[in-house]
């Protein structure tokens, strides 16, 4: 099997530090730090953690919306970034294959412009299509395959609920019929009952369409629905990558093992008898990262080991990586 069929997406080391003043001098906050997974074509990789965790800085240092600082990004096959090689391509020929839906509806949507407009922008800039009439066939068309009735194109923005919003972003990322998207907390911002509509639309386009998702979210439920595999970071660093059954029903990490106990679970009987398990401490700044690894200071397992040094991915099995010492 060839490489470039395999994965759609490849990240090796992925680091993305932002320069902060601090008095006279510039200390690098690391908000992505040494991040590494790929994707298959067709799959979902769900990324979850707490706010703050370095998630939305992966997609958007993937898509190079920010520039990465070091690291490795291949795109079917092809090399779109390595710092070691000073590999760094124009990333407009590849911004038809890959695309973000981004979390705030809100703000995502230009004011200013109609539905029409906002969809069609992307068939605009990468001129797909040969004249008006046609383009507006495929505005309707998408505007029909994410929900929203033809007449809504003359309509602007701010006349729209969000979960009918973010249906207008998802209709403008697929505009240019990508292989790739990043689902940026798409359904955050949404009241519950339209998150469930908004999931399962993902679902049906990726059946459909056959495209690759990075989806970015809190909800560890809303992740584990959508997800083939799911990644746990904390403080810009993978701590579990697996299967996403698998990480739900065994977490090894100990901080996955927190995550998950604090999932509500409907049943009564079974959430009496569930233990919650409560961080002690409070999350570092990723200003003054600790020594090690960057968990250790809220772990009960920590061991000298932990603050000497920082454990790497290791297998465990069945594609099951874990980045602990102890477990």
């Amino acid at each position: 099997m060839s490489n470039e069929n395999e994965y759609v997406l490849k990240v090796d080391h992925l680091k993305q530090y932002f320069p902060i003043r601090s008095g006279l001098k510039t200390i690098p906050l690391k908000a992505v730090d040494d991040v590494s997974f790929a994707i298959k074509p067709g799959e979902t990789l769900g990324l979850v953690g707490e706010s703050g965790c370095g998630k939305t800085t992966v997609g958007r240092s993937i898509l190079r919306l920010y520039q990465p600082t070091a690291g490795r990004i291949e795109f079917d096959g092809n090399v779109i970034f390595d710092s070691e090689e000073k590999i760094n391509k124009n990333m407009q020929p590849y911004r038809k294959q890959m695309q973000m839906v981004f979390q705030d509806p809100y703000s995502s949507l230009n004011p200013r412009m109609t539905v029409e407009d906002i969809i069609g922008e992307p068939l605009d800039v990468h001129k797909l299509y040969k004249n008006k009439a046609e383009r507006h066939d495929k505005i309707i068309e998408l505007m029909e395959t994410v929900g929203l009735n033809a007449e809504h194109a003359t309509r602007y923005a701010h006349e729209f609920s969000g979960g009918q919003r973010q249906r207008i972003g998802i209709a403008r990322a697929l505009a240019v019929d990508p292989k790739f998207i990043v689902c940026d907390e798409p359904v955050s911002a949404l009241d519950v009952s339209i998150q469930a509509q908004v999931v399962n639309m993902f679902e049906d386009l990726q059946k459909q369409r056959g495209m690759a998702y990075l989806f970015i979210a809190h909800d560890l439920l809303v992740v584990q629905h959508i997800s083939d595999r799911i990644a746990v970071m904390y403080l810009g660093h993978m701590m579990e990558l697996a299967d996403a059954d698998e990480l739900m029903n065994h977490p090894v990490h100990p901080y996955t093992e927190s995550l998950l106990s604090a999932v509500p679970i409907p049943d009564p009987k079974t959430a009496r008898n569930s233990k919650r398990i409560i961080l002690e401490g409070d999350v570092p700044s990723p200003l003054h990262m600790p020594t090690g690894c960057p968990f250790r200071t809220r772990c009960k397992y920590a061991t000298e080991q932990c603050a000497n040094e920082r454990p790497e991915l290791a297998d465990r099995g069945d594609g099951h990586l874990v980045a602990c010492w102890n477990r």
